[in-house]
């Protein structure tokens, strides 16, 4: 598991001053994008070694609103792994009172720059075995 800290900007939010809801998916993106970096092959490496990821799935379930300057913590694990494809799930909470804000989870396929599908553990081993060490099935 890994976190990604955030503090929520005025434009992220509606009239009432609560984060509007399209933008815990922004959130989740950047969660998945610092794993990526902390884990030691972020995303543009992937680009540069022509993998593209699209995104297949995604979800959120909102429990408590997020306002304009609270910051939260994501975390972040990815619970799904297989040749093509993965999944990750995350928890936003509060990062002072540890509140659980939304939770949701995303699944992304891996393709080549033509639109191919890649096998990872063929084509790309050292990033599989990355996805491999931070992979933590659900319970």
């Amino acid at each position: 598991m890994r976190y990604y800290d955030r503090k929520i900007n005025y434009y992220e939010t509606d009239q009432m001053g609560i984060v509007h809801h399209s933008n815990y998916i922004r959130f989740f993106e950047e969660a998945r994008c610092s794993f990526m970096e902390q884990s030691g092959y972020p995303y543009a490496r992937l680009e540069e070694e022509d993998i593209i990821s699209p995104t297949l799935e995604v979800s959120c379930r909102y429990i408590h609103p997020v306002r304009y300057g609270d910051t939260v913590r994501i975390a972040v694990r990815m619970v799904k792994l297989s040749k093509l494809k993965c999944s990750f799930t995350y928890e936003i909470t509060d990062a002072s009172s540890g509140e659980i804000r939304a939770k949701g989870s995303s699944s992304h396929g891996f393709i080549s720059r033509e639109g191919k599908p890649v096998i990872l553990p063929k084509e790309k081993p050292e990033f599989y075995n990355t996805c491999q060490a931070e992979y933590e099935p659900e319970d």
